[in-house]
């Protein structure tokens, strides 16, 4: 199959299924400068599906840069009031919005922690209504990948630029299932598949998740009653329109009790971080919150994320991927969340999302509270599974149930 044939394939199943575009509905498609070929055909899929308007917002990896090199503190903690303004009227209009990820994993490295911590906390602040919504799923939302040649670059820094560049696309291709087939059919197979597993999960309820593997990670995670484990394929929106938040994804996920984990977890993959990598970290967490940590690349950047707020000291999901998956078995390092996530079992510092409390996109952020659910102005999901971690769940009246063997589903 052409390229251009399976770029066509792959912007159609996003604008089906990850967006899954309504007629007259309007598109906010979110994306590198560099991914603008990408883009042109994920326009084109948009209209084609009755999109009533489309919307794309543009970043360039080299003029952030010079923003946070050359820009004062001051100016980097300002968020202009039509920038808000402009998101509240895309959620308020029913906008789906589509992100494509792939920049400069390195991007911002080498430059000053204070200023892009600055930031991240006044964009957190500002854009606060965006975010709760996104993750109430009032709207549809879909984060997918295009290769840039500086990411391209650091997944495979033996290959010239454009070797990389088409390795790259060749593993996206594959690890979002666009091939030979029916990808909007075999898209549609593997969310019942993990809708199969959430459904198990959800009859279970089970009261703790203890972590364990040969890498030192020995965590123990409580989970709040009427907690509900989601498919990232099986999501609904306010007005119960289906959509996929994540292309690709092999998860089902859940939230943890704020003030009910304890121990060490070690991360197994390297993270991307507002342009930075932190890597071969470990946690310790105790009665909810992290009490130590260390990191061998980054802990300059890990200290600021877990000092953003007091919620980023604690866990917001808990999220199960087995170990031999598609994405796993690239045997790829892709330095880019939305892969990297779905290669490994993962937790997430920071908020937690409300649809994983029943009824909980109804509820208060005081009532969440109060029901166990985690508050933060971030969400940073971290990597911890490899092929030697199990995972047992306990039930309320104490049977322990086997979850996860080395790295994979139990049963």
């Amino acid at each position: 199959m052409e390229f251009k044939e399976k770029l066509k394939k792959y912007s159609e199943t996003i604008i089906k299924i990850g967006a899954n575009v309504q007629k007259g509905q309007m598109v906010i498609i979110r994306a590198n400068i560099e991914a603008k070929d990408f883009v042109r055909s994920l326009t084109e899929e948009a209209y084609k599906a009755g999109a009533g308007d489309v919307d794309v917002i543009w970043r360039d990896d080299i003029v952030t840069r010079r923003k946070f090199e050359y820009a004062s503190i001051e100016t980097l903690s300002e968020v202009k009031k039509w920038t808000v303004d402009q998101y509240t009227d895309y959620i308020d209009s029913n906008a789906v919005f589509i992100s494509v990820v792939g920049n400069d994993p390195n991007n911002l490295d080498g430059l000053d922690i204070e200023k892009i911590k600055a930031s991240s906390i006044a964009n957190s602040k500002a854009m606060k209504y965006f975010s709760t919504s996104l993750m109430s799923d009032k709207n549809s939302w879909c984060v997918v990948g295009a290769p840039t040649p500086a990411w391209a670059k650091v997944v495979f820094p033996e290959l010239t630029e454009k070797e990389a560049v088409e390795k790259l696309w060749e593993l996206i291709f594959y690890t979002t299932r666009i091939g030979e087939g029916d990808s909007i059919k075999g898209w549609k197979e593997h969310i019942n598949e993990l809708s199969r597993r959430a459904k198990y999960l959800n009859e279970k309820q089970f009261k703790y998740l203890k972590y364990s593997s040969k890498k030192g990670t020995n965590l123990t995670i409580e989970l709040p009653k009427n907690h509900v484990w989601n498919a990232a394929g099986s999501g609904f929106n306010s007005k119960g329109i289906s959509f996929t938040a994540n292309m690709p994804t092999e998860e089902v996920f859940t939230l943890p009790h704020k003030d009910g984990i304890n121990g060490v977890v070690y991360s197994t993959k390297a993270l991307n971080y507002n342009g930075n990598i932190i890597d071969e970290f470990k946690l310790e967490f105790k009665n909810g919150k992290v009490v130590s940590y260390e990191a061998k690349k980054g802990y300059e950047v890990l200290k600021s994320l877990l000092e953003t707020d007091e919620g980023a000291l604690s866990l917001g999901e808990v999220a199960l991927v087995p170990f031999d998956s598609p994405i796993s078995n690239t045997n790829t390092m892709f330095f880019e969340t939305l892969y990297d996530e779905n290669a490994s079992c993962h937790l997430a510092l920071g908020r937690a999302y409300p649809t994983c409390l029943k009824d909980g996109e109804k509820m208060t952020e005081e009532e969440l509270k109060e029901r166990g659910a985690n508050d933060s102005l971030v969400h940073v999901d971290f990597m911890v599974g490899d092929e030697t971690l199990n995972i047992v769940g306990i039930t309320e009246s104490g049977e322990e149930v086997p979850v996860f063997t080395n790295g994979n589903w139990s049963n």
